[in-house]
This record gives C-alpha cells, structure tokens and sequence, in this order.
C-alpha cells in the first residue's frame, strides 16, 4: 500500500505544500489557507506543518529549546512559543504584556506575526489530532546532514546543499512546479523537509524533541523529526 504524506510550509501570501508518495516526490501545492491543503488531502497518512501546534498554559515549550539547541548557527530559525494567554490578547503590546507578566520574557515581533497562521493551524490541529503533526525544517535538515547546516536557507550554498540532502534522501524537486512553483525556493526546500519528517512519522521512524511529547490536557506537544 502507497504511503502518501504532505508536508507543508507557511509562507507570507499563505501555504505551500509538497506531497510524497512512498517517500518520492509527487506534487507541489499552494492555498490560501491551510484548511484548503486538509481538505484536499485524501489518503494522506499524516501532514506535517512548520509552525507551532499546541501552546502550555503557564510556560514556554520545550520543544523549541530543545531543537534550537541542536542546530547551532541555526538555532535562531526556532522561535518560543509562549503560553496559550499570549495568543489570545488581540494586539502585540497586550500580547507582549501578557507574555512579560507570565513567563519575565518579552515576545517577538516575528513570532506575533504568525499568529493568525498559527490559531488557524491549532484549530485545524484540534480537531484533527492524528492527522497534522508539527515539524520544523531545520531540525529536518539537521538530521539528514547529521550536523547543523552552515549557510542560511536564504543563501544560494544553503539552498544548494538543502537540495543536495533532499535528493539524497529520494526527494528530487522538478524545476517546473506548476502553481507551486511561484512560492519562495526556500519555503518549497522546507516543505519539501517537513514531508520527509511526514514519511519518517508515518513509517514510525521519527523522533521527537521533547520525548516523549510534553502533555497537556489530552495534547501531545513536540516537534518531531
């Protein structure tokens, strides 16, 4: 039987995502909403998703220390995700006030600018709870090259050798994507990651960062790998 997985990416005008089957590239897609990559999954096993998916009520994660920790130069492409409060407040000033009185740490203004993608994500994850999983690109990449990458994804070397890990790994991404392919290279290359990190969950080869999964009210909360 065909594993078919989707790993997906948010990107500024909405989301990219690459399908895998049996661990080989399928197609790439764009949406305006994540709910739209959802809905058109049919027979996907699991569908991986670089952001957040699930926030503690009174701490940070662990998670993303965790991986931030294990990717050296990269280390700040993972942000921390504050407590569920945080994201609840409607602007960032509140939402930094309330993240300073909670946790004695600010939030960033790159981490606040995610936060429709990742309420809309949450919310999809919540009813969904098997099928979406968190993943995050680097910590993929890290663990195909068994070391941290030297060079930012923005970067032609950083793209090059993401390309190169990829491949290794089965993923060969076609130059013509169709659609897909007006995405920024850099979110294709992360999609294309987290689908990877999709196979590895699907085929039960995957790991986590925390492991196991930090819990919280039936939620299991880790970035996996």
């Amino acid at each position: 039987m065909s594993i078919h997985v989707i790993g997906v990416d948010a990107y500024a005008l909405g989301w990219v995502g690459v399908e895998l089957r049996d661990g080989v590239f399928g197609r790439a897609v764009l949406a305006a909403t994540l709910y739209e990559i959802v809905a058109g999954s049919s027979g996907a096993a699991v569908i991986g998703v670089d952001i957040p998916l699930g926030m503690l009520p009174d701490r940070w994660r662990a998670a993303d220390t965790l991986a931030a920790d294990q990717l050296g130069p990269r280390r700040s492409s993972v942000f921390r995700v504050p407590p569920r409060a945080v994201w609840q407040e409607n602007d960032f000033a509140s939402a930094n006030r309330v993240c300073r009185q909670m946790t004695g740490a600010g939030l960033s203004r790159q981490s606040w600018a995610l936060r429709a993608k990742l309420l809309e994500a949450n919310a999809i994850w919540e009813r969904h709870p098997g099928l979406l999983f968190e993943a995050h690109p680097e910590v993929s990449f890290r663990t195909m090259a068994g070391e941290p990458l030297p060079f930012s994804k923005k970067t032609w070397s950083g793209q090059a050798r993401r390309r190169e890990l990829l491949a290794a790994n089965g993923i060969v991404l076609p130059e013509r994507l169709g659609p897909a392919g007006q995405a920024p290279p850099d979110d294709i290359l992360d999609a294309a990651a987290v689908a990877w990190t999709a196979h590895r969950v699907a085929t039960g080869a995957a790991q986590s960062h925390p492991s196991p999964p930090e819990e919280d009210a039936g939620s299991r909360i880790a970035i996996w790998y």
